[in-house]
C-alpha cells in the first residue's frame, strides 16, 4: 500500500528515530557506539520509512541540551510518528515501531548488562511508541508537536520569553497555516518539565470580558438595558444614579478602584492588601483570606469617586464585581451557573472555571511563585493555590489557552452575541494607554498589522494573553507563569512579550502593550 508523506511528516519520523537512538546514547554511556550500531539498523529498514530513514540524517538537528529536554521533544515525536503513519497505513506504523526497536536493540548488543538506566530509557522508548497503538492518541497533542516544528521563529521568541525572566510560556496561535501550540521553560521551579500545553492558569483580567459578553448575552434576552442606571438593579448600595450599565463595562463610572488607585503624580491610595507595592507581605498572609463581592463593593464606595460618571477613564476592579452582583440580582443564579449556561456550556470549554472563594487550581498547571522580604530574608513560596475572592469577577477565572482560543473566536465571529451589541462591545473609548480604546469589556488595539481584539491579565505569578482580529480567523493566546514579586520586576517583561508576540503572529506591535491596564489591576 502506498502512503504519502508531506516534507514535515518525514521530518517528525527522521526527529523520532534518530532521537530516540540519541536517547539510547546517552543511557548507555557510550555514545559514539551506539549511535553508529544503532544508525545502521535504522538505514536498513526497508519500505516508506526506510526509504525516509535511509536520507542523509547529518543535517537533522534534536534540540535540547539536557537528556530530559530531549526526552520532551523525541518521545512525543516517537508517538506522533506512529499516529500519522497509522493513519494511512497500519503496516507501516509496525515498520516503523519494529525498526526504532531493533535499533536499541543494536545500541545494546555486547553490553554485559543494560544499566538501570538504558533499561529505563529503552522503557520509556517502547511505552512511547505504544501509546498510539493501544490507546486513543490526544489528537491536539499530535498536531502540536507537527506543527511546532513548522514555525521555529515561534519557538525562539518564546524561549527568549523565559530568557527574559518567566519560569515558563504556554503559546497558542490559530491562522491560516492551522493550529500551532507550544511551550518554553519549567512548569515548576526546580523540575524539568515543560509547562503542560493545555494546562490550566490564573487568567486575571480576561475575566472582564468573559463577565462582559455575559451581560450583553442577558442584554440580548431583554433582562438587563445598557444605558439604565445600575442602581435600579443594584439598589442597596446607594450607587450615583448617573452610572449606567454600560459604563460599569466601560471603565468609565469613575469608582474608586477596590485594589487601589495610582494618581497621575504617583500618589498611592490603598485599598484592601494586594500583591503589590506596600501591602505586598500582608497580602501574603493572608492570601487564603476570603472576600466577600458585597464588601469589596461597600469598601469601594466608601471611597471619593475618581471623577464625574461619564467624564473620563479609569480602569477599576469595582466595575466588574457590581456587574457580577448585577448578573445574579437580575438571574436569580450564580454567575457560575449563568457563565455555563450561555457561555462555558454551548462552547464546550471544559478548562474553564469561576472559582469564587476557592483556593484549587485544576491539574495540570504550571506552578506561579510570589519573592518577598520576610524580616530581611528574601523568600520565594509556590502561590499557586491562593484564594481569588480578592479580585472576584475583576480576574478571578481559570482557563486554558485552548479555551481562550475558543471564546475569543467565537466571540468575534458572532457565535454569542447578535451583531449590534457585538459592535457596541468593540466600539472603543479613548483611554491614556497609546493605540488602546476600551471598549465594553475588551481592548482595541492598533497596529502596524492592523486592529486586534484583544485583553490580557495577570494574577500574581500567573499571566494570560488574548489577541483576535476582528473577525475570529486569527487568534493567539498565551498563559505565562513567573515569580512575582510586590516591585512588579516582571513588568517590563511581559510588556516586551506581548509586543514580540503580537508582531510575530499578526505582523505588526503596538506603540505600547496592555501591562499599565493590567497593573491597575492589581493596585
Amino acid at each position: 500500500m502506498s502512503i504519502t508523506l508531506s516534507e514535515q511528516d518525514k521530518a517528525t519520523l527522521r526527529t523520532a528515530a534518530y532521537g530516540a537512538v540519541s536517547l539510547m546514547a546517552a543511557a548507555t554511556g557510550s555514545p559514539r557506539k551506539t549511535v553508529t550500531k544503532a544508525a545502521v539498523a535504522l538505514t536498513s529498514a526497508t519500505g516508506p520509512v526506510g526509504h525516509v530513514l535511509a536520507a542523509n540524517p547529518e543535517g537533522l538537528e534534536l534540540p535540547g541540551r539536557t537528556v530530559a529536554e530531549l526526552a520532551d521533544r523525541v518521545l512525543p515525536a516517537l508517538t506522533a510518528a506512529v499516529h500519522l503513519l497509522g493513519e494511512q497505513s497500519p503496516a507501516e506504523a509496525h515498520n516503523f515501531r519494529s525498526t526504532v526497536l531493533l535499533a536499541l536493540d543494536a545500541a545494546q548488543v555486547h553490553q554485559d548488562e543494560p544499566g538501570p538506566t538504558a533499561a529505563e530509557m529503552a522503557r520509556k522508548i517502547t511505552a512511547a511508541l505504544d501509546v498510539a497503538r493501544t490507546e486513543a492518541v490526544d489528537d491536539r497533542a499530535i498536531r502540536a508537536f507537527t506543527a511546532e516544528q513548522d514555525r521555529p521563529e515561534l519557538r525562539k521568541v518564546i524561549e527568549e520569553i523565559v530568557e527574559s525572566g518567566f519560569t515558563g510560556i504556554t503559546v497558542r496561535v490559530h491562522d491560516e497555516r492551522g493550529e500551532w501550540v507550544a511551550s518554553a521553560g519549567v512548569a515548576e521551579l526546580g523540575g524539568f518539565a515543560k509547562p503542560p500545553v493545555d494546562g490550566h492558569v490564573r487568567i486575571g483580567s480576561n475575566t472582564k470580558t468573559f463577565t462582559a459578553t455575559l451581560v450583553l448575552q442577558l442584554v440580548a434576552e431583554g433582562r438587563i438595558v445598557l444605558d439604565t442606571p445600575a442602581v435600579e438593579y443594584l439598589p442597596e448600595f446607594g450607587i450615583d444614579e448617573r452610572i449606567t450599565v454600560r459604563m460599569l463595562l466601560q471603565h468609565t463610572s469613575g469608582l474608586f478602584n477596590f485594589t487601589g488607585e495610582v494618581d497621575a503624580d504617583g500618589t498611592v491610595t490603598t485599598g484592601i492588601p494586594i500583591p503589590y507595592g506596600s501591602t505586598g507581605k500582608l497580602w501574603m498572609d493572608k492570601r487564603f483570606e476570603t472576600y466577600r463581592p458585597e464588601d469589596l463593593i461597600r469598601l469601594a464606595l466608601s471611597r471619593p469617586a475618581r471623577f464625574e460618571p461619564g467624564t473620563d477613564w479609569s480602569y477599576s476592579n469595582t466595575n466588574y464585581v457590581l456587574a457580577r452582583l448585577l448578573i445574579e440580582k437580575v438571574t436569580g443564579r450564580s454567575v457560575a451557573e449563568e457563565m455555563h449556561r450561555l457561555i462555558l456550556g454551548p462552547l464546550g470549554l471544559s478548562g474553564t472555571v469561576l472559582p469564587d472563594a476557592s483556593p484549587d487550581i485544576p491539574e495540570p498547571h504550571a506552578h506561579a511563585y510570589y519573592r518577598y522580604d520576610d524580616a530581611g530574608v528574601e523568600k520565594t513560596v509556590d502561590i499557586t493555590r491562593q484564594n481569588p475572592s480578592w479580585t472576584s469577577s475583576g480576574g478571578d477565572m481559570i482557563s486554558t489557552t485552548r479555551d481562550l482560543h475558543i471564546f475569543l473566536s467565537a466571540l468575534n465571529s458572532g457565535k454569542l452575541l447578535p451583531a449590534p451589541l457585538l459592535a457596541e462591545m468593540r466600539t472603543p473609548r479613548p483611554t491614556p494607554i497609546p493605540d488602546m480604546g476600551y471598549g465594553l469589556g475588551i481592548f482595541v488595539v492598533n497596529t502596524d498589522g492592523g486592529t486586534l481584539i484583544s485583553h490580557n491579565g495577570a494574577a500574581v505569578g500567573h499571566a494570560a494573553l488574548m489577541y483576535s482580529t476582528p473577525d475570529g480567523s486569527k487568534t493567539l493566546t498565551a498563559a505565562l507563569n513567573c515569580v512575582d514579586d510586590a516591585d512588579l520586576s516582571i513588568a517590563a517583561a511581559f510588556g516586551a512579550a506581548q509586543r514580540r508576540l503580537v508582531e510575530k503572529v499578526f505582523g505588526g506591535g503596538p506603540a505600547d502593550a496592555a501591562r499599565p491596564a493590567e497593573g491597575r489591576l492589581s493596585r
